[in-house]
Order: C-alpha cells, then structure tokens, then sequence
C-alpha cells in the first residue's frame, strides 16, 4: 500500500516514523528542526492517519510499507528516525533492508516483546466509538473514566477527526489495532545483527528501555549508543523537544 505522507526540507533523507495510536503529526516537532539540513519523509502508517487500512498489522508488513514508499519517492538509501512502535518498524527496516539505511534512531523502544500496558486506552477508544459523539469535548469527557492523563487524552483526540460524511471517528483502525495488539507488543523478526550506526534515546523517566535490554539490544545492534534525556518519559520528544531534536541533529551531522 502506498502510505500517506509529507515531505519538507532539503539535503540527505530522513524518514520518521510514528508510534501506536499516532499519525505524522506527532512527530512534526522533530521533522520542522530537522528540515533545515535533511528531506524529511513524515508519514502515516498502515492503519494509522490518512494511510490505508488493513487487516494485517505486524512489523514486517509495516516495514515493507516504508520501503515501498521509500521506492515510490526514490530514495534509495535514508536516516531512520522512529517513535515506540515506530521505532520497531525502522529497526524491522534495518534487518530486512540494510541497505536501504544509513543511520537509525529509536526514540524510547527496544527490540524486545513487551507486556501489555494499553488495556485502559483501547477500552476509552472503543467507549467513544460505541457512543454517538459531537464534539472531542464530549468524547474527552467519556474517556476521563478510564485515561485520567490529560496528555494521553490529548494525543488520542488528535486522530478523533470528521469523516467524508461529517461524522466524528478515530482515523486508525481501532479494530484491526486491538485485534491484533499482540503483533504490536511483539519483538522484531531478527537473525543476526545489524551493523548501521544506531542511536537509542532514552526518556529517563520511562520504563520501555530497562538496563536488562542491553544485551538483546547489543545482539541486534552492536554499533549501538544510547543517550538519556533527563526530565522526560516516553513522549520525550514532546516533553524535551529542544534536548531530542540536538540528539536527533548531532547523530545524523556526524
């Protein structure tokens, strides 16, 4: 499927990819400091955005996605810079397609499986799917019940948008997403290690990077390094924008 995206910049090509529940908006911080010294390729992935839906929904068929587009766009070769799943999504690119990247950035994600934590999130996203809802302050207020963080309820609400017919729905594919959560949670398929520069971006304060990953993350990357940035969580590169996107630069222009 050819996923939707936008491109802004000059210079070498960037590609950023999203996390779970997001679209390319959210990464619109990183892609305006980016775009003084690289093409950057913001995209939507599958089921995601204004990208295609499918019922199939795992790391390989994401990655194929951003290749195909990356083909589509001729780019040969690209910087990688991805968000949580995103992150999984340009590691997965790594390992099926070597060549296709030149340097790899993962923001707060590590190639290992992980335990479910998004319970709550997908039972407030099917509530307001079950309810007929008017605006996004009514939908926010039916999701306080089981999403007491504002942000959380904020970054959902930015993919809750009218449709052709002026109906309010959520732009990702929230059955094909819940269904098939555990291919999300999921590691990447990897058998050996990749050898592209890589950087992983820690939130301090977050728990998706724990100092047991090092050595899976050593094993699948081992021209890996790792920056933390201190007062952030997992939405690093909106909680500490200017500190992620220096990382983000300072990696890439070495």
């Amino acid at each position: 499927m050819l996923l939707n995206y936008k491109q802004t910049g000059q210079g070498p090509h960037v590609i950023l990819i999203h996390g779970l529940f997001g679209s390319l908006e959210n990464l619109n911080v990183i892609a305006n400091a980016l775009a003084e010294n690289f093409t950057v390729t913001n995209l939507d992935l599958r089921n995601h955005g204004r990208s295609p839906h499918s019922d199939i929904m795992d790391y390989p068929a994401m990655a194929d996605d951003v290749l195909a587009l990356m083909d589509h766009l001729s780019i040969d070769k690209a910087h990688l810079v991805g968000h949580s799943m995103g992150g999984k999504v340009a590691m997965q690119i790594a390992h099926i397609n070597p060549s296709s990247v030149n340097k790899l950035v993962v923001l707060d994600i590590a190639p290992v499986a992980y335990q479910s934590r998004h319970d709550d999130i997908i039972a407030a996203l099917k509530l307001v799917k079950s309810h007929a809802i008017n605006d996004r302050k009514e939908a926010d207020k039916l999701m306080t019940q089981l999403i007491p963080e504002l942000g959380v309820r904020q970054f959902l609400l930015k993919s809750y948008a009218k449709n052709e017919l002026g109906e309010l729905q959520w732009r990702f594919n929230l059955t094909t997403l819940s269904e098939k959560y555990r291919n999300i949670l999921a590691n990447i398929k990897a058998n050996d290690s990749c050898l592209c520069d890589t950087l992983f971006i820690k939130g301090n304060d977050s728990d998706y990077i724990l100092p047991e990953y090092r050595e899976a993350i050593m094993a699948q990357f081992s021209n890996a390094k790792a920056k933390i940035i201190h007062g952030a969580g997992h939405w690093l590169h909106a909680q500490k924008p200017m500190a992620v996107n220096k990382s983000i630069n300072d990696f890439l222009m070495a």
